[in-house]
């Protein structure tokens, strides 16, 4: 993870220099592009360490439908990933411990009711007494 928050502090930074201010960027990984399925898996679970790493700059993870979700769960159709998309996406939260924000800022995906109603529940059993 540390090699990768470099990598994006170095984008944040050639983005600050073009005349993109900080308070206007938002980071993405880039789950599933050039990644195995191990690394997917790897930057989801890591999702806080690498925000921690980026200086805390708002994180968008997009693991919607992508294909290590459909190896993982065996599913061929893109259509067909939601349930495994909301596993994703609640990992996303859950990494950030107590603070979800420490892990993700935004998410995006193509089911948004399935997601919505996932993380409103996450976050009602987080901030139960």
């Amino acid at each position: 993870q540390l090699e990768k928050g470099r990598e994006l502090m170095r984008r944040s930074a050639a983005a600050e220099e073009a005349g993109v201010p900080r308070w206007l960027q938002v980071v993405d990984p880039g789950i599933g592009f050039a990644k195995d399925v191990d690394g997917n898996l790897s930057l989801l679970k890591g999702a806080d360490a690498l925000r921690r790493n980026c200086n805390n700059l708002p994180f968008l993870f997009g693991p919607s439908r992508k294909g290590f979700i459909g190896k993982v769960a065996g599913e061929p159709d893109p259509e067909e990933r939601d349930y495994g998309t909301v596993a994703a996406c609640l990992a996303c939260l859950q990494n950030g411990g107590e603070h979800t924000e420490e892990a993700c800022s935004l998410l995006r995906v193509h089911n948004v009711k399935a997601v919505k109603q996932a993380v409103l529940v996450h976050e009602a059993i987080q901030n139960a007494k």
